[in-house]
């Protein structure tokens, strides 16, 4: 089928974009209160965050979460936010609360870690309106354990085993359940990912200081070029 022209408006001042990778736009994305997203920019940088044509964040970090965190990132972000609210070290009550007051703050879903208990999100789920994400990083969690337990979207996250990892799990929860998948390092992982029935991929970008890297790479070879001048 031909590619259909895509009319593009661009401003002078934002051309330094964070742009998601083409093949991840082939996903079916999932619809979530009334938006479609197919691609999540995995990052807590509030200057990538508004800076990026991803279709919404997932704000995840390896830290204790914690409400100024989930809160600096939903109000400066005008794209949908999945905000971490623990998992690990952090469960139980303290989890739910933060579930609670990220909903209350604007979050679009909240993502579990693997090692949440069951028990947990079916406390969760009791309090909260908005998505529960959990996270599935190996064939060995309790995929359905987790889903009965009011889990409504799956986070994928399998490393190089992230395409197989999709594929066994769709053998479990059927063609409908929603997952979220990493989408790789190259175009072939994704599309890999996408067929194994990936519904919607995430992004890992470069960090602020790999693109100012780039940035001031080029500055020098454009000053070196006028001095030769």
């Amino acid at each position: 089928m031909e590619k259909k022209f895509i009319p593009e408006v661009k401003s002078n001042l934002r051309n330094r974009m964070v742009h998601i990778p083409e093949a991840m736009y082939k996903a079916t994305g999932i619809t979530v209160l009334g938006k479609r997203i197919k691609t999540l920019v995995f990052t807590t940088d509030i200057a990538i965050i508004n800076n990026t044509n991803g279709h919404a964040i997932m704000a995840v970090y390896p830290f204790t979460p914690t409400l100024a965190i989930t809160n600096a990132i939903i109000m400066s972000s005008s794209l949908p936010v999945f905000a971490g609210v623990g998992g690990g070290i952090t469960s139980g009550i303290r989890s739910i609360n933060m579930a609670l007051q990220a909903e209350m703050l604007g979050a679009y879903g909240v993502i579990v870690n693997a090692p949440m208990k069951n028990e947990t999100i079916v406390q969760m789920k009791k309090v909260l309106d908005i998505p529960i994400v959990a996270t599935i990083v190996s064939a060995y969690d309790d995929i359905e354990g987790k889903i009965n337990s009011g889990v409504d979207i799956l986070n994928v996250s399998g490393g190089k085993k992230t395409a197989f990892l999709v594929e066994e799990i769709r053998k479990k929860v059927g063609y409908e359940f929603p997952i979220i998948a990493t989408g790789g390092d190259n175009e072939q992982n994704v599309i890999d990912t996408i067929n194994a029935g990936a519904n919607a991929l995430s992004y890992t970008p470069p960090t602020s200081g790999e693109i100012f890297h780039k940035v001031m790479a080029n500055y020098r070879q454009d000053m070196k070029e006028k001095q030769d001048d």
